[in-house]
């Protein structure tokens, strides 16, 4: 049974940085893509991040630049190191290996 269980998170103030996480148990994350995902209050999920099992990366145009996926496959571990945060990124993250979510995470970017 996959479990992906995310840390990381919580409230940061505009410019500020954050860490996420996502621990994973029963899948080889290096063998798959790992995505994350946001969703903000009254909007849909839309992609954020995704590294393949080659490790080639993508990132959404609003946080190229700012954001960094990266995995640590003795660990088991894919991360999101968020740099520069904005209100705007403010939402509930999620981490994705097909078809697997995590718990999802709280980010609030606020003054």
């Amino acid at each position: 049974q996959v479990q992906l269980v995310q840390s990381g998170g919580g409230l940061v103030q505009p410019g500020g940085s954050l860490r996420l996480s996502c621990a994973a148990s029963g899948v080889t994350l290096g063998h798959y893509r790992i995505g994350w995902f946001r969703q903000a209050p009254g909007k849909d999920r839309q992609g954020v991040s995704c590294i393949s099992s080659d490790g080639d990366t993508y990132y959404a145009d609003s946080v190229q630049g700012r954001f960094t996926i990266s995995r640590d496959n003795a660990k088991n571990t894919v991360y999101l190191q968020m740099n520069s945060l904005k209100p705007e990124d403010t939402a509930v993250y999620y981490c994705y290996v097909f078809p697997t979510w995590g718990q999802g995470t709280q980010v609030t970017v606020s003054s």
